[in-house]
Order: structure tokens, then C-alpha cells, then sequence
């Protein structure tokens, strides 16, 4: 008995042995191509020029005029290790790539803020590991080159809010006819909740599911301790 134990031991040692190899030469792979498709594609267009061609739209905002309440938003919903990472948040790859493996999908992927700038500004939305690479080093290359709020300036100024605004000074003046500054509390959490689906919780479209959604932004604050549940509900309230 023990001799037959011992050997379903070896022989599932030797199972897991293969896997991390396999692993390993899988990740040494997708690594190769997604630095091959990263520099590639720094080199057609340099990371200083993209970042000019950002800042040169339009309507661009500094980060010192954004209301905080959007900021701590944007942070608590899209990426809450922000201020903290290099421009990779580990724990929140490991947690997606868990849930992915238990789901059998490709669905989450981790993507910080800075992450999400890279591939909406470098790479295509296919979810394929060489891409997830791909902006990876892209994102540890741009956190090298620019400060935490040169980064969240540079991703609320380029990302889509419904309704055919881009950018955040677009969308407050679209939807509210506002500049961002002037954002009052409920009006700078209901934009920090669009970027996820724009077409379905555009307020234009579809106020009710842009409320639904407001709301989920209001709970991930507050679990993040960036409002307390009373000032989530204020929030939430005024627009009733």
C-alpha cells in the first residue's frame, strides 16, 4: 500500500513538474512576441510622440483640474492599486487569471490604468497573451518616463464615454454641459462608471442602466474607503 502511495506521489510530482515547465516555455513564448509587437510598435510611433499627440487634442485636461471625487472614482473602479504599482498591478493578474481558469475564458485581465492607456493607444482589443505582454512592457516602460497623474491626465483625456465623446472634458461638457471642474459629485461618479460599457450606460441611451452602474462605481468606493456609505447614498441621491 505504502509503495503504491509513494508512486501516485512521484507520479503526480512529475505531473506538476511538467506543467510549470510547460508554463515556463509558454511564458518565455508569449514574452518573445509580446516585446517583439511592444517594441515594434514604440518604434513606428516613439512613446513621447504619443503622449504629445494626446495632450495637443482639443479640449485636453491637467490633472489638477479634475475634481478629486472623479479621480478616487476612476481609481477605486478601474484600478485601486494605482498610486502603488510600477504599472502592473501582480495581485490582480494572478486573481483574473484564477477566475479565468475557472471559468474556462478569457475574460478578465487585470489591466491597471496605465495598461488600459497602452493598449488603447498602441494595440488592438484582442485578447491574446502576446498583446497582454505587449502592454505590459508598455506599461513599465511609460511608468519609467511619467509621473502617476501624467498617466490618469493622459487616460480620462483618451478613453470613449458614450454617445461620441472621447475624453473627459468632451463627455462632462456633452453630457452636462459642465466643464470637468464644475462636475458636482454625482455627475463626476456617474462619468467614472461610463468607460466600462459606453454605449450601454450612456445617460442619453440608457439613464437607468448609467444609474445601475453609478451605483456599483458608489459600492466599489466605498469598499476601497474612498467614501463612506452614507456619502455614497448623499451621492447617489441626488439624482432622484
Amino acid at each position: 500500500m505504502k509503495t503504491i502511495i509513494r508512486g501516485f506521489f512521484k507520479l503526480l510530482l512529475s505531473l506538476v513538474s511538467l506543467l510549470l515547465v510547460l508554463l515556463m516555455i509558454g511564458g518565455a513564448y508569449f514574452g518573445i512576441k509580446g516585446y517583439t509587437l511592444y517594441r515594434d510598435a514604440t518604434e513606428e510611433t516613439p512613446m513621447d510622440e504619443m503622449v504629445e499627440s494626446i495632450r495637443s487634442r482639443d479640449g485636453f485636461t491637467e490633472f489638477d483640474e479634475l475634481p478629486e471625487i472623479y479621480v478616487n472614482a476612476v481609481v477605486s473602479v478601474e484600478d485601486k492599486r494605482f498610486w502603488d504599482h510600477h504599472g502592473v498591478d501582480y495581485l490582480a493578474i494572478v486573481r483574473a487569471a484564477w477566475n479565468d481558469l475557472r471559468a474556462w475564458s478569457f475574460a478578465e485581465g487585470g489591466s491597471t490604468i496605465t495598461q488600459q492607456l497602452m493598449k488603447n493607444t498602441y494595440f488592438t482589443q484582442e485578447k491574446k497573451l502576446e498583446r497582454k505582454f505587449a502592454e505590459v512592457f508598455a506599461a513599465w516602460s511609460l511608468e519609467k518616463e511619467y509621473c502617476k497623474e501624467d498617466i490618469f491626465a493622459l487616460y480620462v483625456n483618451s478613453i470613449y464615454f458614450g454617445s461620441g465623446y472621447y475624453g473627459i472634458r468632451d463627455a462632462a461638457e456633452g453630457y452636462f454641459g459642465k466643464s470637468p471642474s464644475e462636475l458636482s459629485d454625482y455627475e463626476a461618479v456617474m462619468l467614472a462608471g461610463l468607460p466600462n460599457a459606453p454605449s450601454a450606460y450612456s445617460p442619453d441611451t440608457s439613464p437607468e442602466l448609467a444609474r445601475q452602474r453609478m451605483r456599483q462605481v458608489l459600492d466599489r468606493m466605498v469598499k476601497c474607503k474612498a467614501l463612506s456609505r452614507e456619502e455614497a447614498d448623499r451621492i447617489f441621491a441626488e439624482g432622484e
